[in-house]
């Protein structure tokens, strides 16, 4: 009798499986203007933080910008006279070279040791919770205090390294960590990779636990040893926390200008000169706010090309 009832009413039309239908336009609007309400202050803030500033720098790049501009309000336009000063600056190519060099050399550095780490502390031991915490320190220093204090330790004279280094007799004279062109940039990129190590150990330590296990003792039992198993079953499984950690990582390192200008300055002779500090050097201390603005708007583009990359691999790791 049920069935029959059932059967009636969807022909005749008054059952209740219609009702929804007549209310869905009304319920879609409602669900939609509440979706933008959640999203209408993030595009706000967007607007206001982001794109604002943004699009201000890229105008400030054209226009002859002064001291003077912010009493006179005169800003006038130079067309493409700040970015040929720039790109033909024999400085802006060298600071565009250092800082290369400085974000793979810390990003190389702080990959290995810190997937090292991730591998070491797959492996449970007394205190290993301990362990993992005090590396966390150097990532929970400010970049000027840790600045500071590893200028200290590099000091050429009351440094703490050269002393440890000559009482050891591994070196006859003081090292000239940061007072030598020759030595000040890797004595950076080596201050950078001890700040970084944290932030790739635990973010490659929590992909490995999502390895299963399975896996892993399947490869043992097929006699892979350890960098087989590492290369052929670990790497390929880490590929999307690998290339967020990378991508993360080049895009903080390459903006650093703290941690330099505590060390070096970005001297001697503008050894450690990268786009960050050239930008300070430029805007701050010359006061050229307009040739300022075109080494920041470089070092934003790069910057977005590496965050498209960021935003296109987490996609492909969360379709997976």
């Amino acid at each position: 009798m049920t069935t029959t009832v059932r059967e009636s009413a969807q022909a005749t039309g008054t059952g209740t499986a219609e009702r929804p239908r007549s209310g869905r336009p009304g319920a879609e609007r409602r669900r939609a203007a509440a979706q933008w309400l959640f999203v209408v202050p993030a595009v706000l803030y967007m607007l206001v933080f982001f794109s604002y500033p943004l699009v201000r720098n890229v105008v400030m790049s054209f226009q002859s910008y002064t001291p003077a501009t912010y009493f006179t309000g005169e800003a006038p336009f130079t067309g493409l006279d700040n970015w040929r000063a720039v790109l033909t600056d024999e400085l802006f190519a060298a600071s565009l070279w250092h800082t290369l060099l400085f974000t793979l050399g810390s990003l190389a550095g702080q990959f290995v040791l810190g997937m090292g780490l991730a591998l070491f502390f797959q492996r449970r031991f007394p205190l290993s919770g301990l362990m993992r915490s005090l590396l966390l320190l150097p990532w929970l220093i400010p970049m000027v205090v840790a600045g500071t204090l590893w200028r200290r330790v590099l000091d050429q004279e009351t440094g703490v390294l050269n002393g440890a280094l000559q009482g050891l007799q591994l070196t006859d004279t003081a090292v000239p960590w940061l007072s030598s062109p020759d030595v000040a940039l890797l004595s950076v990129v080596l201050v950078n990779i001890w700040i970084g190590i944290p932030f790739n150990m635990v973010i490659l330590y929590g992909g490995l636990q999502e390895i299963p296990r399975e896996i892993r003792e399947a490869a043992v039992l097929d006699g892979a040893g350890f960098f087989r198993r590492f290369f052929s079953v670990t790497l390929p499984m880490l590929k999307p926390v690998v290339t967020v950690v990378l991508v993360l990582g080049f895009m903080s390192t390459v903006k650093i200008l703290d941690l330099i200008l505590a060390l070096t300055n970005g001297g001697p002779a503008h050894a450690t000169e990268t786009l960050g500090t050239h930008t300070y050097q430029l805007s701050f201390l010359q006061l050229d706010f307009g040739q300022g603005a075109v080494v920041g708007n470089v070092l934003i583009l790069v910057s977005m090309v590496f965050a498209v990359i960021y935003l296109r691999a987490n996609r492909e790791g969360a379709t997976r």
